[in-house]
């Protein structure tokens, strides 16, 4: 019989098994609708500018938490900045800077290998450089080797890492677990597996905290590479690390109770995918808000036809103007609403003004309050429920009910 190896004893809990047939249906759901939100956000149309712009705001947020939660103290627009190359910092803080990039230059050199179908297999010399690219430049401690295993004795508050010596053989187990049958995602569930997968992962990389540094920003590279090889779009392949960071303590509280389990890895599983949900759930209303205004805009665009005459652009204009104020707008005020309607308003009467509103409200683009004049947008939510923001005409309405229980059918 071999000798024990010496984190059987102190790290029991490393057990390399899942049984997701204990998963609860509450589970499979979360899952099935992290799949189907991936699968919508995948595949919805969007104008190249506003896609460009929320890949930009939920990777400056992901790089934030992947290094926010490790101590960086950057801001979300500092980030952004950093990713323009327009954040200049002073040299106290340039190593902030330097960590964001190191994460930046990993994410993208994995997606780069994924679009060219070129995906690199999971293994511990794989994980090593990504302690290595992710430590790159930094100043660190003297015991600490960029993508070496340590040889020294780390933890994380109370929690002590998996011993040195076991390290190396801790990470080829992790590999061969991950690329085994257990995680081959049968067809049409890729985005299931991969999310499991890179929970799993990071949970199993925290535990064994392999390196004298950085850790975590190796943990939430692999959850990165996962996400993005089982077809989750690059938004968000950022918001687990985004969940973790905004839940940090329920974050450490969930590994510790999970290791105290013995490495029951379903309750960390679904706290993961309920916030991964949850943030999707925020980014298809974030694209559906930006699908809405772009039918908006050419909803109104049509109403003019393309032979416009002066009047019609100044119409247009007021319109566009007001749809983008949102709530009411007095008729005193609208000369005021942009520096383009201010121009076309230089050498117009009051009335003028008067008669491009009342043609507006004609047109049923605009309507009147006791407020003032806004513009009808929500004449292109066509298809959804009265409770979410749009009246039905009169004659659609549902019955009313009257005194004793009576209905009134509004005949």
């Amino acid at each position: 019989m071999p000798a024990l190896r010496k984190f059987e004893t102190s790290h029991p809990w490393l057990t390399y098994k899942l049984d997701l047939r204990r998963a609860s249906p509450r589970l499979w759901i979360s899952l099935g609708e992290a799949q189907s939100k991936c699968h919508h956000i995948a595949g919805v149309p969007l104008q190249p500018d506003i896609a460009s712009e929320m890949h930009r705001i939920y990777l400056a947020r992901g790089l934030l938490a992947t290094t926010a939660i490790e101590g960086n103290t950057l801001t979300e627009q500092e980030v952004r900045d950093r990713i323009e190359k327009k954040l200049p910092l002073p040299p106290s803080r340039e190593y902030l800077g330097k960590e964001i990039d190191n994460v930046l230059a990993a994410c993208n050199a994995m997606l780069k290998g994924i679009e060219n179908r070129q995906p690199i297999p999971l293994s511990v010399d794989l994980i090593k450089t990504f302690n290595l690219l992710v430590l790159r430049d930094l100043k660190l401690e003297p015991e600490v080797v960029p993508g070496q295993i340590r040889r020294h004795s780390v933890g994380v508050g109370p929690y002590l890492g998996a011993p040195a010596e076991d390290c190396e053989h801790l990470l080829q187990r992790l590999c061969e677990w991950l690329n085994g049958d257990e995680f081959i995602a049968p067809k049409g569930d890729e985005v299931i597996y991969g999310l499991i997968k890179s929970i799993v992962a990071h949970v199993y990389l925290a535990w064994i905290h392999p390196f004298g540094d950085g850790n975590g920003r190796t943990a939430r590279l692999l959850e990165v590479k996962f996400l993005l090889e089982a077809g989750v779009p690059s938004p968000a392949a950022h918001l687990l690390s985004n969940h973790y960071n905004l839940t940090r303590s329920e974050y450490y509280k969930q590994l510790d109770q999970t290791s105290k389990s013995n490495g029951d890895l379903l309750p960390f599983i679904g706290y993961a995918v309920v916030g991964f949900v949850d943030q999707l759930r925020e980014q298809i209303e974030t694209i559906r808000v930006q699908q809405h205004r772009v039918s908006w805009i050419n909803f109104v665009h049509e109403q003019f036809g393309p032979q416009k005459t002066p009047a019609h652009r100044r119409q247009l204009a007021i319109v566009l103007a007001l749809s983008k104020r949102g709530g009411y707008v007095k008729a005193s005020e609208i000369k005021q609403l942009d520096p383009q309607i201010a121009a076309q308003f230089a050498t117009k009467t009051p009335k003028t003004v008067t008669r491009d509103l009342n043609r507006l409200k004609k047109l049923d683009l605009i309507e009147i309050g006791p407020e003032g004049y806004r513009a009808k947008i929500e004449k292109m939510l066509a298809f959804l429920p009265p409770s979410l923001g749009r009246q039905l005409p009169n004659s659609q309405q549902p019955p009313r009910e009257t005194k004793a229980g009576q209905l009134d059918l509004g005949l």
